[in-house]
C-alpha cells in the first residue's frame, strides 16, 4: 500500500509540473501572437514594440531613421517601448509595410507618397499613410567621372545610367525630371543599384552615370568624391522651373561649396521630394502624439548624429509636401503653436 501511495503522489507531481509548463507555454505563445501595431495602439503599460522602417545602407535614409530610432528610444514618454530602426529597400517597401502594420513608423520620399495617398501611377488603390513630420529636404544630384564625356542631362542618350535601387520607387521623381529635360528611361539603360553600389559602378566604368539623393552630406556622394573625381551634372534652369510649378515635392535647393571634396562652387540642386516621417492613418492618436513631441523635443541630439536633424525646426517639420498630416502629429504642432490653420 505505502508504494502505491507514493507512485501516485509521483504522478500528480508530474501531471502538476506538465500542466503549469503548458500554461506558461500558451502564454508566451499568446504574446508572441499580438502584432506590432496591436501593441502599439495598446496605449496601457503593455511593452510596445515600435519599429521604424528606413532604407538600405548608405544613404541619408538609413543613418536619419537610426538616429530617430535612437532618440526616441532613448527619451521614450514610457518606460515600455521598445523603438527600433529597421534597414528595408526603401520608400515604396516602407509605404506597403506601414499599410499592412508591418512597421509603425517610416522614413518616406514625399513624392512617392504624394502618388501612393492619391493611388495614381502602379499604385493602383490610395494607400492610408499620414505624415507625421516633414524632415529634410532630399537633394537629388546625377554625378559622374570628370573624364566623362556626359556634361548634361540630355547626354544620358545611349549610356547605362543608375537609377537607384530596384523597388525604391525613384522613377516617380526621377521620370518627370527627364521628361523636363527632354529625356525618357527608354533612350538610355536603367541600372538598379543601391548608392553605395552606384559609386563602385562609376569607378570601374560600368555606369555612365548615376542618381544619388538624400540629405546634405549624402554619404554616398561623399565617398564618390573622396575616392574618384566626380562631376555634378547641372539641371537646367527652365526644366526646374516647370517641376516647380506643377508639383508641390519640388523645390529649388542649393548645396553650398565645399560639401563635398572637390565641389568648390555652390551647386544649383533641387529637392526631389523632401524626406519624412510617416504612420498609417490609423496608428494610435496618443502614440503619435507622444513619438512627435519626443522627438521635436529632444531633436539636438538627432542633429549630432546627422546634419539632417536641423530640419527639425518650427518651420520645416510642418511644411505641406502633399500627404495629409496624422491627427496626432498636427495635436502636438497645435500645442506648442507652430501649426498652420
Amino acid at each position: 500500500m505505502r508504494s502505491i501511495l507514493c507512485y501516485l503522489t509521483i504522478i500528480c507531481v508530474i501531471f502538476t509540473f506538465a500542466c503549469d509548463n503548458t500554461a506558461k507555454r500558451d502564454t508566451a505563445e499568446g504574446e508572441k501572437k499580438d502584432t506590432a501595431t496591436e501593441l502599439v495602439n495598446d496605449t496601457s503599460t503593455k511593452r510596445q514594440y515600435i519599429s521604424v522602417g528606413t532604407a538600405p545602407a548608405g544613404g541619408a535614409f538609413f543613418v536619419v531613421g537610426s538616429a530617430i530610432a535612437e532618440v526616441v528610444a532613448g527619451n521614450a514618454p514610457s518606460a515600455g517601448w521598445e523603438v527600433t530602426a529597421e534597414a528595408t529597400k526603401g520608400t515604396q517597401e516602407n509605404i506597403r509595410r506601414i499599410v499592412n502594420n508591418e512597421l509603425e513608423f517610416a522614413l518616406a520620399n514625399a513624392a512617392i507618397s504624394y502618388f501612393a495617398v492619391r493611388g495614381e501611377g502602379d499604385w493602383g488603390t490610395e494607400h492610408a499613410i499620414r505624415t507625421v513630420m516633414t524632415l529634410a529636404p532630399n537633394v537629388g544630384l546625377f554625378i559622374t567621372s570628370q573624364s566623362s564625356s556626359i556634361r548634361k542631362i540630355q547626354d544620358f542618350a545611349g549610356k547605362r545610367i543608375v537609377v537607384g535601387p530596384a523597388g525604391a520607387g525613384f522613377e516617380y521623381f526621377l521620370k518627370p525630371i527627364l521628361a523636363a529635360h527632354g529625356v525618357a528611361y527608354e533612350d538610355f539603360s536603367p541600372l538598379n543599384s543601391t548608392y553605395i553600389g552606384s559609386v563602385d559602378l562609376l569607378a570601374d566604368g560600368s555606369a555612365a552615370a548615376a542618381f544619388i539623393g538624400g540629405a546634405i552630406p549624402t554619404p554616398a556622394v561623399t565617398q564618390a568624391s573622396t575616392s574618384q573625381n566626380i562631376f555634378f551634372i547641372p539641371f537646367d534652369e527652365t526644366a526646374k522651373q516647370s517641376l516647380f510649378e506643377e508639383y508641390p515635392f519640388f523645390n529649388a535647393i542649393t548645396i553650398p561649396a565645399n560639401t563635398y571634396k572637390g565641389q568648390t562652387e555652390p551647386f544649383a540642386s533641387m529637392n526631389v521630394g523632401a524626406m519624412h516621417l510617416i504612420t498609417a492613418e490609423n496608428t494610435a492618436e496618443n502614440i503619435v502624439y507622444e513619438f512627435t513631441k519626443t522627438l521635436y523635443t529632444n531633436r539636438a541630439e538627432v542633429v549630432a548624429r546627422h546634419g539632417a536633424g536641423k530640419a527639425i525646426n518650427p518651420t520645416n517639420v510642418v511644411k505641406d509636401t502633399g500627404t495629409p498630416f496624422h491627427p496626432g502629429a498636427i495635436r502636438f504642432y497645435r500645442e506648442i503653436g507652430i501649426w498652420n490653420e
